[in-house]
């Protein structure tokens, strides 16, 4: 279970919002982020799971009000759902922590015509933060977790075909929707100065999880076979765990890490005009599911 710590209320009264918790690093996120103390709300997809989950959480820290929505991050619509849900419920959120994530093949395309790695991994989590920016103002200062991976690297250089109407390859696709998540935690910590929050992505190491157990193909085969030569998600989670409530990261943005360091990108990654232009790519796509101005 979570990480046992010396219960010295590190995170008490904060309010934490984690995608994918029921499982892998989510849950190993979750379970000790309740242990320092803090209220943790997770967006999870299966109820089963949840539930269970929740027992774990009150089992480390009975006096926080934990709890769930229930939100399938394919569906932008349910995504707006459940972030509508969390502002009706919570006056403040201290810490957003985009963690749900997945290795998928073959392609497939979501209810509402968008390719699945890319919403899952990226677009969902672009919408969740935009329709909870506002709360992470009010509440400042405030973190957001961007769970990214160095597998960016294989995602090419650009942002084109992300929907892959071209040609799909999975670890490719893959590839580009962790650069998104970098490239998007980059441009927003820019675009959030002055306000005191902050926006920092991560890379949590190769984990035996299940991020890949939707997968066909030899990919899957490979991960599901040599699983066990990986980190733990206990050691995987310990990156999101740091950046979400480490006195050491208080005011650091704009970053990427890999265990408590910074961890280098290649230069083009932090390019504002690369960031810009995936912000307003993916604004198009959310366009429908943000409230009006």
């Amino acid at each position: 279970m979570g990480e046992k710590v010396n219960d010295n209320a590190l995170m008490k009264g904060k309010t934490v919002l984690i995608t994918g918790a029921t499982s892998g690093i989510g849950k190993e996120t979750a379970l000790c982020l309740a242990a320092k103390g803090a209220r943790v709300v997770c967006i999870n997809r299966n109820k089963e799971k949840s539930e269970e989950l929740l027992r774990h959480l009150y089992a480390v820290c009975p006096s926080a009000q934990h709890e769930y929505l229930i939100a399938d991050l394919s569906s932008l619509k349910q995504v707006r759902q459940a972030a509508e849900e969390f502002l009706s419920r919570h006056s403040r959120l201290d810490v957003l922590i985009n963690n749900a994530g997945g290795y998928f093949n073959p392609r497939r395309q979501t209810e509402e015509g968008y390719e699945y790695t890319f919403t899952v991994n990226y677009l969902s989590h672009f919408l969740l933060t935009l329709l909870l920016l506002d709360l992470l103002k009010q509440s400042a200062p405030a973190r957001i977790v961007h769970v990214s991976s160095i597998a960016y690297l294989v995602g090419g250089k650009a942002f084109d075909d992300v929907m892959t109407e071209k040609s799909y390859w999975p670890m490719k696709v893959y590839g580009r929707s962790k650069l998104a998540n970098l490239v998007f935690s980059t441009h927003l910590a820019r675009k959030l100065r002055g306000t005191r929050v902050v926006s920092n992505a991560l890379h949590p190491g190769v984990v035996n999880t299940n991020f890949s157990k939707e997968s066909q193909g030899l990919t899957g085969r490979l991960f599901a076979a040599f699983g066990f030569l990986f980190k733990s998600p206990e050691k995987g989670a310990r990156t999101s765990v740091y950046l979400a409530s480490s006195p050491e990261v208080e005011g650091i943005t704009g970053k990427f890490f890999a265990g408590k360091k910074f961890f280098p990108t290649l230069p083009w990654v932090t390019d504002p005009q690369l960031g810009e232009h995936l912000w307003q790519l993916s604004t198009g796509f959310v366009k429908p599911y943000l409230p009006a101005f």
